[in-house]
């Protein structure tokens, strides 16, 4: 329904109910108030959809990272089966892995996220000098999984920032910003990696 159409119905309705006594100012200024009404209900509602869009798409994110953190502990535990003496590498993993666990809020997780995947490069580096840890069918089953993990993550984290950008946007750009600062809509953080951590961790051989 055009907005026209919808204001011509809107004022017959109120002839209707208040009668011909009442002003064609008054019901004017009343058609007018009411159009204001719905206008600033969509926007407030506009901006709900979009913070639940990013919530829901930050939890597709979060499935993904829990998933590669449970990964983890059987990866390392397999390497370390023929590595043994590359503690650090172990013992930096494994603190990587906690701090991911640990983090809260996007900017920490997206950090703690870089960490690990630096961290788990240089375990595959490891990997990289005994043929006999490629050819185990528990690692190689550990590296698809791990590999097929790192896409989700990659297609979420773009899912996750355009859904965040188009949040943003609303919460920046007139009228809506208007209504975000009044009733609380704070801009959501992206999900970024950084530096080297920009490219997916080498799981193929």
């Amino acid at each position: 329904m055009k907005i026209s159409n919808f204001i011509v119905i809107l004022y017959e309705l109120l002839k209707i109910i208040v009668g011909e006594t009442m002003s064609i100012t008054l019901i004017i200024l009343i058609v007018l108030i009411i159009i204001i009404l719905i206008a600033i209900v969509g926007l407030y509602n506009g901006l709900v959809t979009a913070r639940n869009k990013v919530k829901n798409a930050w939890a597709q994110i979060d499935v993904q990272l829990n998933r590669r953190a449970d990964l983890i502990p059987n990866l390392v535990e397999t390497v370390k089966g023929y590595a043994g003496h590359e503690k650090t590498v172990f013992e930096d993993v494994t603190a990587a892995r906690a701090g991911l666990m640990n983090a809260n809020g996007v900017k920490e997780i997206s950090e703690a996220n870089n960490q690990l995947s630096s961290t788990l490069k240089t375990l595959f580096a490891v990997a990289e000098n005994y043929p006999e840890l490629k050819a185990n069918e528990n690692f190689k089953e550990l590296q698809a999984q791990l590999a097929q993990t790192e896409d989700k993550i990659a297609y979420s984290r773009q899912f996750y920032n355009d859904t965040v950008l188009m949040y943003n946007n609303k919460c920046q750009t007139f009228p809506s910003n208007i209504f975000a600062n009044l009733f609380g809509f704070k801009e959501a953080d992206f999900f970024e990696a950084a530096g080297e951590a920009r490219s997916v961790p080498k799981v193929e051989f």
